[in-house]
């Protein structure tokens, strides 16, 4: 009997997890969403952002070191892979 309950227990915990998960990759798509459309209008008014952070990033650009500023880029903003691509050949 005991191991009935721990095995639903466990289907239960399972399903909580899969449910949290499923939620914040759905929030972490619409948040995509949001900054590209966000990307899109500054570019269409012709505004950058300027962050002081990225100063470092667009200095790694300057020499040449794409590669080194996407890195960097990722470390100071949290970005993903793509994200941080996109951003830095938009800033170089």
């Amino acid at each position: 009997m005991e191991i009935l309950g721990l095995a639903c227990a466990a289907v239960l915990l399972f399903g909580a997890v899969l449910s949290i998960e499923t939620r914040i990759s759905r929030s972490d798509r619409q948040l995509a969403r949001v900054e590209r459309k966000l990307d899109l209008l500054l570019e269409h008014m012709g505004l950058q952002e300027h962050d002081p952070r990225l100063r470092e990033v667009i200095e790694l650009l300057r020499n040449g070191k794409k590669l080194y500023a996407i890195k960097r880029y990722r470390e100071l903003t949290g970005a993903g892979l793509k994200e941080a691509k996109e951003a830095v050949e938009r800033l170089g």
